[in-house]
């Protein structure tokens, strides 16, 4: 057992916990106004268990539904046709051997911010919210709070979950009581002494804990931290730790407050952040409290989480991101098998997909979102012989699907290593974990017994002689290069260029086009030293969808000081730079390189030539319309499943 100390159990009160891995909170948004949960949301949940988590949290439950909603999408404990759907769920979790548990969430000072007519909400102290009325809790009022956590906790009970997790970090309601900041209050509950800023925290505890008895475990989940001026320290956290020891079972470190956009992506860690990044603050209050800790954020690694456990920075790893990339993650870990490990690309897409649609897509998990779908065997496949044109993240991962559906499966790249055009980004230190991805995937790939055939371009009369039954088409893109003045000129690079062969660039760098590509090249290069320029002819930028991610760039970017010029249309370059109008005023950038990042052109007519020499044809990823990793992956899978059914 190479791990001992990851899987040794662990027991809080009077529950026995079969590992030290937990499924953090997640939220789930695809539900009715009424806050109940789908059979779907069942399915999500149990799947995290099957793969070997020791405890599964259901995150975002209000404990009041008119006075606590941070969102329109959360489950009400206080709303008793919720029972069934939470049933449901606390069964599908514990029939799989782990601890289902529940999050007790009350948004305080943000609640009620995205009604059709924003309503008043309640917190420390009276606050203007960009004309939104928030007022001040009396005495009585936070009485009614306390309680209304305590009739919580009973449903919860009720419906059966086996542990509460209650949040009092990132923001919400019992943070916005410890800030100094915000909680000026003058009475009890308030003011200088942490002990009256905990007091509701402290009170919310005992209150928890006269509802569900002495055998049951409670967790509370603090940020450690605040992490930006003028919010709280690490002192603050292990004064707030020390407060709560004597009334919880677990303390859940986390960092952050989801209110100040650039130290979300700390409370989430971005692509640009070291694994592990939050464990210092666990580290620091373990040294300070009694009670078994627990620390989240950016946790993949097992040989990371192994040492964190060895080494006593935390008695418990939670895992949020990491268990949607590959939820038997433990399963892995714990059967020698930790380098089949999909680890999350941390790119944020999930959670962008999560508030744009209701579902947590993955960029490298295509069940992620649809555990439903894939929770019963589909009949066997009638086998095929399949030839997938395009060694790429589409082509890999429909290769993959069709042999481990029993498919005769050919792959063809025209290069002489798979990944595609993502392997020109392998030196980039933040995307480290998409390089990996790849080197994955190439790997089952063989393992699976996939004909690999590199350096081979397909052509109608290659495909003709293979005699497949289907062909999968996945040749992707090319960069658009745009039609300007000077583009031909030796100091001119596509982006793909630039990233393989970044000592090319000189000094002074203008990249064009403000998309992520162009920006996430930026922040590379601005690393290497470069000072950029990135010039955008529209009015936005172009976050592809992933705003969240969006949040983390635009922190790095005004790190590097990188220079974003909107609504600027490159209209020639010479050796000197580029000149651009904005405004019908000329603009001149003086750059030693010019790099342009304005899109793919997708392959059409090269897959296209491909249709009728099988009798099925497919074509997928970007020679269709280019997009990004999670579209490749999901239509891949899903076309390949359905192939001989």
């Amino acid at each position: 057992m190479k791990y001992k100390n990851l899987f040794e159990p662990i027991k809080l009160r009077g529950t026995l916990f079969r590992n030290r891995i937990f499924a953090a909170p997640t939220g789930f948004q695809d539900m009715g106004k009424e806050g109940i949960l789908p059979p779907e949301a069942a399915c999500y949940y149990e799947r995290k268990a099957m793969g070997g988590a020791a405890s599964v949290t259901i995150g975002e439950c209000v404990v009041d539904s008119q006075f606590g909603k941070g969102s329109v999408y959360h489950v009400c404990l206080d709303n008793p046709f919720a029972l069934h759907s939470l049933a449901r769920i606390t069964d599908a979790i514990t029939r799989q051997g782990a601890v289902a548990s529940a999050e007790l969430q009350h948004a305080g000072m943000y609640a009620n911010r995205s009604l059709p007519v924003p309503g008043v909400a309640y917190g420390p102290v009276d606050y203007d919210d960009n004309g939104r009325e928030v007022r001040a809790m009396t005495e009585e009022f936070i009485e009614y709070t306390i309680g209304m956590y305590a009739k919580a906790a009973r449903f919860a009970k009720q419906c059966g979950f086996g542990m509460l997790t209650i949040h009092g970090g990132h923001g919400w309601l019992i943070s916005q009581f410890l800030s100094p900041s915000l909680n000026t209050r003058k009475d009890k509950w308030g003011g200088a002494p942490i002990e009256n800023r905990a007091r509701l925290a402290v009170s919310i505890c005992k209150a928890v804990r006269k509802e569900v008895g002495p055998n049951f475990p409670i967790e509370i989940r603090i940020s450690g931290s605040e992490c930006y001026d003028g919010g709280y320290d690490i002192d603050e956290g292990i004064a707030f730790a020390k407060q709560l020891e004597d009334y919880v079972d677990l303390i859940h470190v986390s960092a952050g407050s989801h209110e100040v956009e650039e130290v979300f992506t700390v409370t989430h860690p971005s692509i640009f952040l070291e694994d592990g990044c939050n464990v210092k603050y666990a580290a620091a209050i373990k040294k300070h409290v009694r009670t078994p800790v627990a620390t989240v954020g950016a946790l993949a690694d097992p040989d990371l989480m192994e040492e964190i456990i060895a080494s006593g920075q935390a008695d418990v790893v939670e895992i949020a991101r990491g268990l949607i990339a590959d939820p038997d993650l433990p399963l892995k870990a714990r059967t020698g098998r930790e380098q089949e490990i999909r680890k999350c690309l941390r790119c944020l897409a999930c959670f962008s997909t999560l508030i744009n649609r209701g579902q947590f897509y993955c960029a490298i998990n295509p069940e992620s979102g649809r555990e439903r779908d894939m929770k019963f065997e589909i009949p066997p496949a009638q086998k095929k012989k399949v030839l997938v044109v395009g060694g790429g993240i589409a082509g890999m991962q429909a290769a993959l699907t069709c042999a481990q559906r029993g498919h005769e499966v050919i792959l063809c790249e025209k290069n002489n290593r798979l990944g595609g055009t993502l392997l020109c980004e392998e030196g980039v230190p933040f995307k480290k974990r998409v390089g990996e991805y790849l080197k994955l995937q190439a790997k089952l790939v063989e393992q699976a017994g996939v004909d690999i055939r590199l350096n081979t371009s397909v052509t109608p009369e290659y495909a003709m002689t293979v005699g497949a039954d289907v062909i999968i088409a996945a040749l992707g893109a090319r960069p658009i290069k745009p039609p300007i003045p000077g583009i031909e000129g030796h100091n001119v690079l596509s982006a793909e260029k630039a990233y393989s062969e970044p000592e090319k660039v000189g000094a002074k760098a203008v990249i064009l086009g403000a998309g992520l590509v162009g920006m996430e090249l930026g922040i590379y290069l601005a690393m290497l030293g470069r000072k950029i320029a990135i010039v955008e002819m529209l009015d936005k930028v172009n976050d592809g969808g992933n705003f969240q991610h969006f949040k983390a760039i635009k922190v790095e970017m005004k790190r590097y000081q990188i220079d974003l010029h909107l609504s600027t249309k490159a209209v020639e370059i010479n050796e000197r730079g580029v000149k651009c109008i904005s405004s019908d005023k000329e603009k001149f950038f003086e750059a030693d390189t010019i790099i342009y990042a304005v899109g793919q052109e997708p392959l059409i007519e090269e897959a296209s030539s491909l249709r009728f020499c099988a009798a099925e044809f497919y074509q997928i990823g970007d020679c269709v319309v280019p997009k990004d990793i999670m579209s490749a992956t999901s239509t891949a899978h899903t076309i390949a499943r359905n192939i001989g059914r």
